[in-house]
């Protein structure tokens, strides 16, 4: 069974990303990301969903144009856990590397 943060793990991991937000209402996190165009969006995208493909944890996601947004919460926990975590880690990787805003 995947482990749900507790409260204090939450914290502890939400204070170490960059950008993200806790969802309110559920237990998730978000984050907007924008690009210089749409085929950057879509190349950000395509990597973050081969990383997902691979650790078979999938994001939610919301793209127009030259923006993205992602949410993150573990369906089979029923919030927050350490595998959105390290996605979430993967992702800010990513977008560092691609992003110019």
């Amino acid at each position: 069974m995947i482990h749900k943060l507790t409260s204090e793990e939450r914290s502890t991991q939400l204070a170490q990303l960059h950008g993200w937000q806790a969802v309110p209402g559920r237990d998730a996190i978000h984050r907007q990301f924008k690009f210089a165009d749409f085929n950057e969006a879509f190349g950000f995208m395509t990597r973050v969903a081969i990383k997902a493909q691979e650790m078979n944890h999938h994001p939610e996601w919301f793209n127009v144009y030259h923006t993205v947004e992602i949410t993150l919460s573990t369906h089979e926990a029923n919030g927050l856990t350490e595998r959105d975590v390290a996605l979430a880690r993967f992702i800010d990787d990513v977008a560092k590397s691609m992003q110019r805003a």
